[in-house]
């Protein structure tokens, strides 16, 4: 009996051994999934090849056919083979600017955009052309993006292709006859003289005395009291013409008479083979303010993530996904025009950075479609850089490029592996970047950082459209928010 009860007792113990141990590896296994899904969730694994410039174009198909809405726009990337059709022969054969050069003009856009905001001026030269001499004072404008679109303006409507810039508010097109010097560009110049509905705006008119706010410049006069306006940037480029109205045709049933823009007959500067420049900021002659009554001052946009593919650019809140969370503008006298944004805190691989609220507060930040690379304070930037070099450690270093100073040599490599980046702005609004709005490859086989610290934490603060790449950007501006959403070109 004795024995009985002791082999009894021996295999209930063997049963619950059995039951632990697979309890225990049960728990195990888990837990490496577990770490396994964790480190997928903190990293990306990129190939190269998918960062560096593509010959071919991969249109979104996000818009096309029956899903496309009537105010929208694709959005192309300028120096992309997107951009190059049968009507657009200059862009085949005209090579795309050196990233290093785009950075230069990036790096300039920037200090304008500085300068603007601190209300500094820059010393210009005077612009002369044959019919006017415009007074030059601090000019508002801040040179070209990368991003743009196509509408139609006038009777019979002629199409332009014009980039777009939530930094600027005046919509400005090439016209002929050129009083003095155009730039190349891939449409026929627009002729005023060709559209029945083109007229002049005059001098004492209420909308001639709006250009000081749109351009930062006080408007010309010519002797037959016609206003002119006048824009010149931060490299000098510069754009003199007459202010005028005509008919902007977004689709066939989307056509405001009347719309306010620039006639420049005399432009020169870094604006690509495109028309002009579409103003989207806050101020009265913006298209965003023109259009209020029908799209009541709401649009969104998708940059996409490589030159080589499509995004688009929609007026009015219709077809807006239900996954976009909305942070408040930040309120900032200054630069009134720009969309100011507060940003909480960043994260790296997963893991809050140690920065204090007040490094974003002392310069603010705002968000422009314009600017390349984000720019944040040299605190934050420190900080970035040093939790991205950790989670870097097996890749060779490699020398700065231009502004860019984490860089990396991937020689041999085909993928790299980058921890996740994510921004959290007002009101817990948490943003994952795309791979593309990390790190920018500068080769085939070097990649750097893509963000550049200011030079002083009270310099303002950029969200540009490197970061803003795969993105569903939405500005609400009359109820005073901007809204991100994944997948936006998708």
């Amino acid at each position: 009996m004795a024995c009985s009860l002791m082999n009894y007792s021996l295999m209930v113990m063997m049963i619950f051994l059995v039951y632990c141990s697979s309890s225990l590896l049960f728990i195990s296994s888990e837990a490496r999934k577990d770490s396994a899904a964790a480190i997928e969730i903190h990293y990306h694994t990129v190939e190269i090849s998918s960062l560096l410039p593509a010959s071919v174009c991969t249109p979104s198909t996000k818009f096309k056919g029956s899903n496309k809405r009537q105010s929208t726009l694709e959005v192309l990337h300028q120096h992309g083979p997107c951009s190059r059709g049968p009507n657009n022969p200059s862009a085949a054969t005209s090579p795309p600017p050196l990233l290093r050069e785009i950075l230069s003009h990036d790096q300039i856009r920037v200090d304008k955009i500085n300068a603007r905001i601190k209300q500094t001026s820059y010393t210009k030269n005077q612009i002369k052309g044959k019919k006017v001499n415009l007074p030059v004072q601090s000019g508002r404008s801040l040179g070209s993006g990368n991003y743009i679109v196509t509408l139609g303006l006038g009777t019979p409507q002629k199409t332009l292709s014009l980039i777009f810039d939530t930094g600027s508010d005046l919509t400005w097109t090439q016209c002929q006859p050129c009083v003095k010097s155009c730039y190349q560009q891939q449409d026929p110049i627009f002729n005023p003289s060709d559209s029945t509905s083109y007229s002049n705006v005059s001098c004492n008119s209420p909308q001639c005395s709006q250009l000081s706010a749109a351009t930062g410049n006080s408007p010309g006069c010519t002797n037959a009291a016609t206003c002119v306006y006048g824009i010149q940037y931060g490299d000098q480029s510069f754009s003199v013409g007459f202010f005028s109205k005509d008919k902007l045709t977004i689709a066939p049933n989307e056509v405001f008479q009347d719309f306010l823009f620039g006639c420049g007959q005399n432009n020169q500067g870094l604006f690509g083979n495109t028309a002009g420049l579409l103003g989207l900021g806050r101020d009265k002659l913006s298209i965003i303010s023109q259009t209020a009554q029908k799209y009541g001052k709401y649009f969104s946009y998708c940059l996409p993530s490589t030159s080589s593919s499509t995004g688009h650019l929609t007026l009015g809140k219709t077809g807006i996904s239900r996954n976009i969370k909305f942070t408040p503008f930040a309120t900032n006298q200054q630069g009134s025009s720009f969309y100011f944004i507060d940003i909480v805190s960043i994260s790296v691989g997963g893991r809050q950075l140690a920065i204090s609220g007040s490094v974003f507060k002392a310069g603010g930040t705002i968000i422009d479609s314009g600017t390349v690379i984000s720019r944040i304070p040299p605190t934050a930037y420190s900080a970035l850089s040093g939790a991205f070099k950790k989670m870097m450690a097996k890749y060779k270093r490699a020398p700065a490029y231009s502004i860019l100073d984490t860089c990396y040599d991937l020689s041999g490599y085909t993928s790299v592996t980058v921890p996740t980046v994510s921004f959290t702005f007002g009101g817990n609004v948490r943003v994952d970047l795309d791979p593309s709005g990390i790190i920018v490859a500068v080769g085939g086989t070097r990649v750097c950082l893509a963000f550049v610290g200011n030079s002083d934490d009270g310099d303002v603060g950029i969200f540009g459209n490197s970061q803003q790449k795969t993105l569903e950007v939405v500005y609400d501006v009359a109820r005073g928010n901007l809204g991100f959403g994944p997948a936006g070109c998708k």
